[in-house]
């Protein structure tokens, strides 16, 4: 089946199966391989995109939701890496392994939008489902805090 996707601003057009799991058409299709596999059970967040500036799981979530509306990705949130949560990513060391870091700042993202200057417990609530194997979760908050312009 043909369905016509807008990923990072950019009408894309794929014969994919509808129930196909958005993950595999980003990564495998368009070749967007900054959202990762965890999981495939929408327990870790690794895989967490923008759905209409909504965090979802791409390992869970049908191409056919995705249809008319905007898709963004790692990728189109900033594509020279400038957006504020990658800056402060980088200055406060968030990544070792890196695997979750896509997810976590996904998440993040959609976070701000609605809550520009989140508490401690908001940050925590909003990115809990989202699991670090490195445990850099106090340097994740202090990331989403310095980028929120509280640090």
């Amino acid at each position: 089946m043909t369905l016509r996707l807008t990923v990072n601003g950019t009408e894309q057009t794929l014969d994919v199966d509808p129930e196909m799991p958005l993950l595999w058409a980003l990564r495998d299709i368009l070749g967007l391989t900054g959202t990762k596999f965890g999981c495939g059970q929408a327990l870790c967040g690794a895989c967490t995109i923008h759905l209409d500036d909504e965090a979802v799981r791409a390992c869970v979530t049908p191409v056919k939701r995705a249809e008319g509306k905007r898709i963004t990705t790692i990728e189109g949130l900033s594509p020279d890496g400038t957006h504020p949560l990658q800056r402060a990513w980088v200055e406060h060391a968030v990544p070792q392994c890196g695997f979750c870091q896509t997810g976590q700042i996904m998440s993040a993202a959609a976070l701000l939008r609605k809550k520009p200057h989140p508490t401690d417990a908001e940050i925590e609530q909003s990115l809990g489902g989202n699991l670090c194997r490195c445990g850099t979760y106090l340097r994740i908050r202090e990331a989403v805090k310095k980028a929120a312009g509280g640090q």
